[in-house]
């Protein structure tokens, strides 16, 4: 017999970092863990991951199936292309003269024969081999055959100290296809892990994994995403900017456009979130990407993360204007992150986002709000996953620029969501008819980092690029649309109806 260990926070890994973070360091050494979730949540592959964590750092590690046999596992390890080396697997599973009827118990019920053969098949495999990770799956199987909750309870305890007498970290799998809902073993394990898959009616699934329970250890509480890929679990932790803050001095950076940077103040700061709002055709994603472009031709590094507009016809079109993307998406500058509709969860989404800025990126363009609610159409607090993300952002000083499409083309316009409020600057793009023609016109409708100008300015893109003209100060009413040309300053109306 070995000594249980007697330090809570001596952990091991489960083989996902995602998981390790979310429980605050790993698995607590030498305890009994609950896994569970409804079939095909990924409790099997969660399992293995944990097992070939242990087998690649040298130790004895023991899969005991009640359910899949030995094939079955090493199929899913294959999958994923999981190396098996140094994984034990064990089955304990009915034999298949069960099936015939002369083989029935008479004197004893068959679960009482059943359990006790059952337990002793576990135990002398563990005796064996020594483990000091082994996975049991699963629970339901040995609900099932206890009978009664009394007797369940009782098993599970006695596995309990079984195993923490041999210095072993248990996991132990239910899938809840159990005849009544048990909290038994919520109550018995050193921490539960709890996954979640509910259904969406477009699209892919959305998952969820939860720390249900974890003794003497400060876990990130609350739902985290997780997905199945091939490779394996792969969980995202939800993001707290909080943690990350820091207090900094923050540099401008200039678009390259001279009149542009005047009407900004010099630039956009470093940190910062800029919000470019208008209706569709105005110009909005070439005016973030011209802050790419320029970032890019400084050597510093960009990400863009389109969810409507495809990258092939973003360059395509910035080509035309000559903007050149290709060079520094070429060069390892610039990446581009196409996101397909309903196929990525809002945990997911923020994970990508800020690797980007972890792997160095200074310049994050989101293009566009509308295509990030239309993506994830059924999940609730995105505003809230947005604000954590540009908060984690602008503690590591990049420049964010999100899109955001207004419905109409002039007067009253409204957006799918109203971030205006979490970002620090607020660009405006409208159209307006003007001597029989449609213009467009840009002004700058808040910025927290610098004082700016509150004119509103003519904008153009034309095969030169984007091209920021005089102050509209000739026209009254742009916004509604459709202005008033003021040839003369008595032409000006005050507010009490007479003119000036």
């Amino acid at each position: 017999m070995t000594a249980q260990n007697a330090v809570t926070k001596a952990f091991v890994s489960t083989g996902i970092p995602g998981l390790d973070n979310i429980l605050g360091g790993g698995l607590t050494k030498e305890r009994l863990y609950l896994l569970e979730g409804d079939p095909g949540a990924g409790k099997t592959t969660m399992a293995l991951q944990f097992l070939i964590e242990g087998a690649r750092n040298g130790e004895t590690v023991l899969y005991i199936t009640l359910a899949e046999n030995d094939i079955e596992l090493r199929a899913v390890a294959d999958a994923h292309g999981f190396s098996m080396d140094g994984v034990h697997v064990h089955e304990v599973i009915p034999e298949e003269s069960l099936l015939d009827p002369s083989e029935q118990y008479t004197v004893l019920h068959p679960a009482e024969v059943e359990l006790g053969e059952t337990n002793g098949l576990i135990l002398a495999m563990i005796e064996q081999l020594n483990p000091s990770r082994v996975v049991l799956d699963s629970l339901s199987e040995l609900q099932l055959l206890s009978g009664s909750a009394l007797r369940y309870r009782r098993h599970v305890l006695a596995l309990k100290q079984y195993f923490a007498k041999r210095a072993c970290t248990a996991l132990l799998l239910d899938d809840k296809t159990a005849l009544r809902g048990d909290q038994q073993v919520r109550s018995i394990a050193h921490g539960v892990i709890s996954l979640q898959h509910t259904d969406s009616e477009y699209g892919a699934e959305r998952r969820i994994i939860r720390v249900l329970k974890y003794r003497g250890i400060a876990f990130r509480r609350g739902p985290h995403d997780y997905s199945i890929a091939t490779g394996g679990i792969i969980v995202y932790p939800r993001i707290v900017a909080a943690e990350t803050r820091e207090l900094t001095k923050r540099a401008q950076v200039a678009s390259g456009i001279p009149q542009f940077d005047a009407l900004l103040g010099g630039g956009i700061e470093e940190g910062s979130s800029t919000l470019i709002s208008g209706p569709p055709g105005t110009g909005k994603s070439t005016l973030a990407v011209q802050f790419v472009k320029a970032m890019t031709d400084a050597g510093q590094r960009a990400a863009l993360f389109l969810f409507e507009e495809s990258f092939n016809t973003l360059l395509n079109r910035c080509a035309g204007i000559g903007m050149d993307l290709t060079a520094p998406y070429d060069a390892g500058l610039m990446s581009v992150h196409q996101i397909d509709p309903a196929e990525m969860s809002p945990g997911e989404f923020t994970h990508a986002v800020c690797r980007a800025a972890d792997e160095g990126a200074k310049v994050v363009v989101i293009d566009s709000l509308n295509g990030y609610l239309n993506a994830m159409p059924e999940a609730r607090y995105l505003t809230t996953h947005l604000h954590e993300v540009l908060r984690y952002l602008g503690q590591r000083g990049v420049v964010t620029f999100l899109v955001g499409v207004q419905q109409g083309i002039v007067g009253a316009m409204t957006t799918g969501i109203d971030v205006s409020y979490m970002a620090d600057n607020v660009l405006v793009l409208r159209y307006f008819e003007a001597r029989g023609a449609v213009d467009k016109a840009i002004s700058v409708f808040k910025k927290r980092g610098s004082a700016h100008e509150t004119t509103l300015r003519r904008f153009s893109i034309g095969r030169a690029g984007i091209e920021v003209g005089p102050v509209l100060d000739h026209f009254q009413g742009i916004l509604t649309g459709v202005p008033i040309l003021l040839d003369t300053v008595q032409d000006i109306v005050v507010d009490d109806g007479r003119q000036a």
